[in-house]
């Protein structure tokens, strides 16, 4: 076989999945059930949540139902929008060009994560026909890219049937190369009511910018402070913990006083913090310090202040290098290297849930929420190798 090439089917289906339009704001209904048929008629045992509206779906399927825990194969099927890039290609194309002299998918979703996902679906009926000794659970979530509420509920209901899988692999774009550890994101919102006025008028006024701006002047200085004075673990791209604000909004004209103001911002905590030290003691430190400037604004209108809402957090994920799926993974990409990630998975949820979890997946970061975002030929030839090799005997005393 050319280890430099996907398999038909392999491609075949990363080209189907990503001609699906699946971004956040989008039904992923068309993608599970095209999944879920397949995998029912390979005999899988389907588990199927919704969202509220319906109209977004979890599936986690089972081959082997009966036999012993196995292993969860684990994407996401959203993906982030591509309104404003730049992009040479259509983004629902799945093109297939080699401009650069690396032949290479071109779409979105097509390292994040679908590829992956193509490839799990297109090596699913080898894991049957091998016959393994434990069972294979594929779980693909939904809304992952805005805080993993479908992994939650599908978590949830694994927990509830009391299903209990022992290792998980989350194939996140790694470049094929095991990852044992990423932050924390938690992302939160601030609103801020003024009290308007003339800006002739300012002493009659709460500026709701104003506010906003100096609570965002509170976050720069905690970001410097993580940086210069914060813990660090060496390995990461960024070896502390941030802080950042991302979005700032506020203000009508520019003679009127604002009277609303608001900002989205974020911590990335490190994995391993002990509490005092995390996102959610960041956030309080915060919050006490919106609250300390409160009594003036309320010396002009009790109704003015601050409200925050966490919109999406998802848990540091840490792994020993000796533990179950770290070790499964090393064997199964044949290397012992193993790297850290910057960016958030669903890995926290699953080790949450008592599954040795490992992340490992096609493509690399760098071209994710890309414009022209691809993930090469070799590198899904490579997870294919990777997955196949759950059928290797000596697979059966790492499960054991």
């Amino acid at each position: 076989m050319n280890m430099s090439a996907p398999s038909p089917s392999a491609l075949a289906w990363a080209q189907t999945l990503v001609r699906l339009n699946t971004v956040s704001d989008r039904s992923n209904l068309a993608l599970i059930e095209l999944a879920a048929d397949h995998l029912r008629d390979l005999g899988a045992e389907l588990r199927i949540t919704r969202d509220d509206s319906g109209q977004k779906a979890n599936l986690f399927a089972t081959l082997g139902p009966g036999k012993p825990a196995g292993v969860v194969l684990s994407g996401h099927t959203d993906t982030v929008p591509w309104d404003g890039q730049d992009w040479r290609f259509d983004p629902l194309g799945g093109t297939v060009e080699n401009d650069s002299g690396e032949p290479r998918l071109v779409a979105r979703g097509s390292a994040d994560m679908k590829g992956f996902i193509g490839c799990v679906l297109a090596c699913s009926r080898g894991w049957l026909d091998a016959d393994l000794p434990f069972a294979v659970h594929i779980a693909l979530s939904y809304d992952e890219e805005v805080g993993g509420f479908g992994a939650r509920q599908m978590l949830a209901d694994l927990r509830d049937a009391g299903l209990q899988p022992r290792l998980c692999i989350v194939g996140e774009p790694t470049a094929m190369v095991p990852a044992l550890a990423h932050k924390g994101v938690h992302r939160w919102r601030c609103c801020v009511k003024g009290k308007p006025a003339h800006s002739s008028l300012t002493p009659q006024s709460v500026n709701a910018v104003e506010a906003a701006a100096r609570l965002v002047a509170r976050l720069a200085s905690m970001a410097d402070e993580l940086r210069d004075q914060g813990p660090r673990v060496e390995g990461f791209d960024v070896p502390f913990s941030t802080a950042a604000a991302c979005r700032f909004e506020g203000g009508v004209a520019d003679n009127i006083v604002p009277e609303d103001a608001r900002v989205h911002y974020e911590f990335r905590d490190l994995p391993g913090l002990p509490p005092g030290q995390d996102a959610a003691a960041m956030q309080q430190r915060l919050v006490d310090y919106a609250r300390s400037l409160e009594p003036a604004m309320h010396a002009v209108d009790a109704g003015s202040g601050f409200r925050f809402e966490s919109f999406a957090s998802m848990p540091a994920f840490q792994a020993r290098a000796d533990e179950p799926a770290a070790a499964l993974a090393r064997h199964l990409s044949g290397s012992g290297e193993t790297t850290l990630v910057a960016f958030g998975t669903e890995a926290g949820l699953f080790q949450r849930q008592g599954m040795s979890t490992v992340v490992c997946g096609p493509g690399s970061i760098h071209q994710a929420h890309q414009p022209d975002e691809y993930v090469s030929l070799a590198q899904l030839a490579r997870c294919a190798s990777f997955l196949r090799g759950l059928a290797d005997p000596a697979v059966r005393a790492l499960l054991g």
